[in-house]
C-alpha cells in the first residue's frame, strides 16, 4: 500500500438503499533509522514524501531526533505535527504524576490524529530506530489500531547502527543477546548481565555511573564499549573503561560483545 492510497472500510453495496462508506486515512509508523539519513529505507522515503501529516515527538523547545533525520527529505513545513511531551527526564518514569501525565498526553494525541485519519488524511509518525522497539509510536498504535488501517515501516535500530559504527560484531555462534534499559535498578542490571553472553544497555543519560558499577560487578567492564550519538553528528566510540567522566546523553548506549563460537 502506498502512502496516500485510501482504503475503503467495506465494499460498496449496489441499490437505492446502499449505505455510504467512509474512507479513512492510514496510520503509518515510520522507522527513521539510527540517525544518519542514509539509513532510511526506500519505503520510509516514499511514505515521508507523500503523507500529508508528519508527526514527531519532541521535548518542549527542542526538535525531536526523528524530525532532525527527516531534514534530508522533508521540505514542506506545513505538514509537520509536533507532539510535545509533558515530561521527559524531569520525573522518574514510575512517578504517579509522570504516568498520569503521559497517559493523558497519549490519549489527547490519539484523539487529534483520529480527527485527521477520520477525515481521510494519512498520518505518518516518525520514529527513531524501529517503531516497534521502545518507540513512542506504540502508545498511539495501541489506541488507534482497531479503528484505522495501519502500516508499520521497519527501520534500522539504534543498537544496530551503534555496533556497526563501533566495528563490533555483537553475537557469535550461540551467544544470547540481552537488551537492557539503563533505567533498571542496579541489582536487576547485575543479575541480567551476569546471565547473558552479550548485552546492549540503552537510554544511558544520567544512569551511566550505575551502569558502569553494574558492569564492573558482573565482570564485564573490560569488554564494554561506549557509543554516543551513533551514526549522528558528534559520534563518539571508545572503551567504557577509558571514559573518564559520567556524562552521557540519552542517545548513547553501552555494548558488551559476545565471545561465542568462532569456527
Amino acid at each position: 500500500m502506498e502512502a496516500g492510497e485510501r482504503i475503503p472500510v467495506a465494499e460498496p453495496v449496489e441499490g437505492p438503499e446502499a449505505p455510504v462508506h467512509a474512507v479513512t486515512g492510514t496510520l503509518f509508523g515510520v522507522g527513521m533509522g539510527p540517525g544518519d539519513p542514509d539509513y532510511l529505507t526506500v519505503r520510509a522515503m516514499r511514505v515521508l514524501a507523500q503523507a500529508p501529516v508528519l508527526v514527531h515527538f519532541c521535548k518542549k523547545g527542542r526538535r525531536g531526533n526523528a524530525r532532525t533525520i527527516a531534514d534530508a527529505v522533508m521540505r514542506d513545513a506545513s505538514r509537520e505535527f509536533p507532539l510535545v511531551y509533558p515530561y521527559t527526564t524531569e520525573l522518574p518514569p514510575d512517578d504517579p504524576e509522570y504516568i498520569g501525565a503521559l497517559a493523558a498526553f497519549y490519549d489527547d494525541a490519539a484523539g487529534q490524529l483520529a480527527d485527521h485519519l477520520g477525515a481521510g488524511r494519512d498520518v505518518a509518525i516518525l520514529s527513531e530506530g524501529d517503531p516497534f522497539f521502545y518507540g513512542s509510536f506504540m502508545h498511539l498504535w495501541r489506541r488507534l489500531k482497531d479503528r484505522f488501517p495501519v502500516e508499520v515501516v521497519p527501520g534500522v535500530t539504534g543498537m544496530s547502527g551503534c555496533w556497526t559504527r563501533a566495528a563490533t560484531p555483537i553475537t557469535w555462534g550461540d551467544d544470547v543477546l540481552t537488551v537492557l534499559p539503563a533505567t533498571l535498578g542496579r541489582a536487576a542490571l547485575v543479575a541480567r548481565l551476569a546471565a547473558t553472553d552479550a548485552a546492549v544497555i540503552m537510554k544511558l543519560g544520567r544512569h551511566l555511573p550505575k551502569v558502569r558499577s553494574a558492569l564492573d560487578e558482573a565482570g564485564l567492564l573490560a569488554r564494554a564499549i561506549y557509543v554516543e550519538r551513533g551514526t549522528m553528528a558528534g559520534e563518539r566510540v571508545l572503551p567504557l573503561a577509558e571514559k573518564s567522566d559520567d556524562a552521557a546523553p540519552y542517545f548513547s548506549m553501552v555494548l558488551v560483545p559476545g565471545e561465542g563460537r568462532r569456527p
